[in-house]
């Protein structure tokens, strides 16, 4: 379960979350055996915005638009004790931290400026309430889930660098995870949609966006797997406010691809994935970097 971007297409450019990064390997399996999960994750995202494009931040805009964000994200996940069945549920929260960096020419009516930003500390938190899998078979599984994610960070409107997007943010998800090959071949798709409430401070609303990724990856006895990831999001709605209509309501979408790579050993699982985003529209463009250690206690 990834928290999403520190970063607010979408206000700032960017919305929860980046291309790619959402599916986790079996999102669509919660496992029988009861018990708790902590899993450990580390983003990387250099994105731009270039060209005369203007960017809603804040309470002004900005052109040329470079930002970095790095997120350590801590989420436990608690499997309840239901037994086999063809049902099984689980809760999870996620605590992030996130760093961010932006650089940009900002826009205050007729008035611009160049300058930088920088900011650090507690992310937005995710809480899944009821994680509900259903297991169709062996190798065929599906996951129900409702992603809320507070404004739990530090917010100024009148800064380009925050670590929150002084939203709230509800995300009905769909997980589907099959296995082949005796378990060895997994693919694992994750749909959602983000429906976000209006951030007060700038009067800004961002509309509802759609996304999807995936993941295919090839497990060896070795502990080893490789693969590829995927994502696609897409805005359904324009965003509304003065701002938002001024920019004829900001609308975006991405895609992206990569590899992945994977180890397993014990009770411990790692993973790495790097993507190449691509076709962007009033979005930040770059190459997200994940890193993932999953532990089950």
């Amino acid at each position: 379960m990834f928290a999403g971007a520190p970063a607010q297409a979408t206000e700032g450019g960017l919305g929860r979350p980046i291309t790619g990064l959402q599916a986790t390997s079996y999102a669509g399996v919660v496992p029988p055996t009861p018990g708790f999960n902590l899993a450990i994750q580390y983003a990387y995202y250099s994105g731009q915005i270039g060209g005369q494009r203007e960017t809603p931040i804040g309470r002004s805009t900005a052109i040329g638009l470079d930002a970095q964000f790095s997120l350590l994200n801590f989420t436990g996940i608690y499997v309840w004790p239901t037994g086999e069945g063809r049902w099984n549920y689980a809760t999870a929260v996620a605590v992030p931290f996130a760093k961010v960096d932006v650089e940009a020419d900002v826009r205050i009516g007729r008035f611009g400026l160049s300058t930088s930003d920088s900011e650090s500390g507690l992310f937005d938190m995710t809480v899944v309430p009821v994680i509900a899998s259903r297991h169709f078979s062996q190798t065929k599984h599906m996951s129900l889930a409702l992603y809320i994610y507070a404004p739990t960070g530090k917010y100024d409107p009148d800064r380009l660098a925050n670590v929150s997007l002084n939203n709230w943010t509800y995300s009905p998800t769909v997980s589907y995870t099959q296995l082949g090959q005796a378990g060895t071949l997994e693919f694992t798709t994750v749909a959602a949609v983000d429906l976000y409430t209006e951030n007060n401070a700038t009067d800004y609303q961002n509309g509802a966006v759609f996304r999807l990724d995936t993941l295919l990856i090839k497990r060896t006895k070795s502990g080893w797997g490789f693969g590829g990831a995927g994502g696609w999001i897409e805005q359904l709605e324009n965003d509304t406010g003065p701002t938002a209509d001024r920019l004829n309501g900001f609308k975006g979408h991405s895609l992206a691809l990569g590899p992945i790579a994977t180890y397993k050993t014990g009770k411990v699982e790692f993973s790495a994935r790097w993507l190449y985003e691509f076709n962007v529209k009033n979005r930040l463009e770059g190459n997200p970097v994940l890193l993932t250690g999953t532990i089950t206690f």
